[in-house]
């Protein structure tokens, strides 16, 4: 009785540790790889509680290298874009531009009635209200509404506001989205001299780069080492 009950102290010490170093998010948040982890985690820690007959390192070895191939897997996220679509996905535009995507919604298996629970949830009622719904790598739902039926009162001042776009990545830990950038219609170019209007000599200086949701270019450099 008292070995069990070492065993699921240490075990559940390691377990909680696992979590705290997988980040701080919540359940919905985690990427996929992450949730096969977690699932892996809790049911290694598992069989060394239920059985005594099992040494208590082979569920704590498992449990450790599934650890580092997180680690590793998050430190090649931030330093590959390919990488990190493989591992987490990419957001997924299911309206655009008020107009639903099909082709993305069949891709993704979010059906009509999903995405009206989603909206209501976030107090949008119709989908002629929405200029940009991205289904991000979570599966959390983001929403850009049409800029004349958001919570604002420019439309009753008489006055046109301007629509807002969709946000687009330039730049990622200085290097250049060329996708990104024939998205927008600009090329490298008009990025470098963007950089060069704010006295930013190479992309590579840059942690991030983008166009905001109001056509704005915003920029972060890198922190010095």
């Amino acid at each position: 009785m008292f070995i069990v009950l070492i065993r699921t102290i240490v075990l559940y010490i390691l377990v909680i540790t696992s979590m705290r170093l997988m980040g701080k998010k919540q359940i919905g948040e985690l990427e996929p790889f992450e949730l096969a982890i977690a699932i892996m985690v809790s049911e290694l820690a598992s069989l060394p509680m239920q059985d005594t007959r099992i040494p208590i390192m082979h569920g704590i070895i498992p449990i450790i290298t599934l650890l580092t191939l997180q680690a590793l897997a998050s430190i090649l996220e931030l330093k590959s874009e390919k990488l990190r679509i493989f591992f987490s996905g990419k957001p997924s535009v299911i309206i655009n531009e008020g107009k639903l995507n099909i082709k993305e919604l069949e891709k993704e298996r979010f059906n009509l009635n999903d995405l009206m629970e989603e909206l209501r949830l976030q107090g949008y009622y119709n989908l002629e209200d929405i200029q940009y719904a991205i289904l991000e790598t979570s599966g959390q739902l983001s929403i850009i509404p049409k800029t004349e039926l958001s919570p604002a009162t420019k439309a009753d001042l008489n006055l046109k506001p301007d629509q807002d776009i969709l946000p687009v990545t330039l730049i990622l830990d200085g290097r250049i989205n060329c996708n990104n950038l024939k998205i927008i219609n600009k090329d490298k170019h008009w990025l470098k001299q963007q950089l060069k209007k704010n006295n930013i000599l190479s992309h590579e200086h840059v942690f991030i780069a983008m166009l905001d949701s109001k056509g704005k270019f915003y920029y972060q450099p890198k922190e010095q080492k």
